[in-house]
């Protein structure tokens, strides 16, 4: 078991990041409304975040280089400019949001201010502070042994209180192994978009290849390791997605975002008693302040390794130095700047920043088309082979689809 903990590692810090208030209040709101219908499209969405994770993984464990290294060193430094513009807004709105969702679930655990929205601004830079001070200082280690924390006790809370609100297993049999989309009137299709496209996070799936650095996973013999610590990771994921549906299926739910998570853990004191509130409010903080600490420890990285590639490229395997400029002063732009949205709205910006980001994941899905098809980049072994070129070129048009609709 101790083994198996130790190659699932890497994995668990991406279903930790990767599932935030908006993912648990999305597939809380399918639930309510179109009951276990979807709960195949959240098992759909965790295989197709495997498929291009997975292509990313055996990319750098071939090549010994990242893909933002890749795509630098293959297309051009262009890219990696553009990169650090779209990272900027991503980790301002992103950043933004992980404090809204700190502050709204902390105010609800200690009620101390008059008024929530006080509670939300002041919880929420005590978390972003908190956050900035625990990678700062515990470094990568702790960081692991927080997030495994953190997934631990969010898996429990949430999946229990699934098991005891069973629908029945039938029910849920159906929902799972016979895909069907309701209605187009009663929203089927868009709630179908966003449990596929929503589950596992974006930008974050980058962050894998920096954990595995981390973990000494630099060479071709590791990917093995790497496909059952992702498959694990997806897995934790669909079956946190489909807790959430199950949840909402018996549950009416409404508010939004973490305000939905607050109002669902009222709900559940009314039917399952006062202690069963307080553990889902706590499990829910868990969920939204380990996707807080999963974007302040590994964005940086992301910035760090781009912005050295466009200096000056260098094609290693040794981890990002963390304490270095760019990734401490990146990290502790995350924990400042992005409070400034927590006072004043960016509804504008905020439209353009989401219909830029939704070809964050055609456009990362294009690249591993390219690079893994290259034998003189990655190698005949480790090249695609028909059904991963299939996968990707179905993750492909699906979420450039799904970005046309946001336009």
């Amino acid at each position: 078991m101790k083994r198996f903990l130790a190659i699932v590692g890497p994995g668990l810090l991406v279903a930790a990041t990767g599932i935030g208030a908006g993912d648990l209040a999305t597939a809380g709101f399918a639930g309510s409304y179109l009951g276990t219908a979807l709960l195949w499209a959240v098992a759909v969405g965790a295989l197709l975040k495997f498929v291009v994770t997975e292509g990313l993984a055996r990319w750098q464990l071939a090549t010994g280089t990242t893909l933002l290294e890749g795509v630098t060193g293959k297309f051009g430094r262009g890219f990696g400019y553009g990169f650090l513009v779209y990272l900027a807004f991503w980790s301002f709105f992103v950043g933004s949001a992980l404090m809204s969702a700190c502050g709204v679930t902390l105010h609800a655990l200690f009620p101390v201010f008059s008024a929530a929205e006080t509670g939300k601004v002041v919880f929420g830079v005590l978390s972003a502070l908190t956050g900035w001070l625990l990678v700062l200082i515990g470094g990568y280690a702790l960081f692991e042994k927080l997030m495994k924390l953190c997934i631990a006790f969010m898996f429990v809370t949430v999946v229990v209180t699934a098991g005891l609100l069973w629908p029945g297993t039938a029910e849920v049999a159906r929902g799972l192994f016979l895909p069907s989309i309701p209605e187009l009137d009663s929203g089927g299709l868009g709630w179908t978009i966003a449990l596929i496209g929503g589950v596992g996070g974006t930008v974050t799936v980058l962050c894998y290849g920096y954990w595995i650095r981390e973990e000494n996973r630099t060479g071709a013999e590791h990917l093995a390791a790497s496909r059952i610590d992702l498959a694990a990771a997806y897995l934790v994921t669909a079956l946190f997605g489909m807790a959430m549906i199950i949840i909402g299926s018996t549950i009416e739910v409404e508010g939004r975002g973490a305000g939905l998570l607050v109002s669902l853990a009222g709900r559940l004191e009314s039917v399952l008693g006062p202690a069963a509130g307080m553990a889902f409010l706590i499990g829910a903080f868990g969920a939204v302040f380990s996707s807080l600490l999963g974007v302040w420890q590994a964005v940086p990285y992301l910035f760090s390794d781009t912005l050295q590639q466009i200096r000056k490229p260098v094609a290693g395997v040794e981890p990002v130095d963390t304490r270095s400029l760019p990734y401490r002063g990146y990290l502790a732009a995350l924990a400042i700047v992005p409070a400034a949205g927590l006072l004043i709205g960016f509804s504008s910006v905020q439209k353009w920043y989401a219909m830029v980001g939704a070809w964050f994941f055609p456009a990362l899905t294009l690249a591993l088309l390219i690079l893994n098809n290259r034998r003189d980049w990655i190698g005949e072994r480790y090249r695609n082979g028909p059904a991963a070129n299939a996968a990707l070129v179905i993750v492909l048009l699906f979420f450039s689809w799904v970005a046309m609709r946001s336009i």
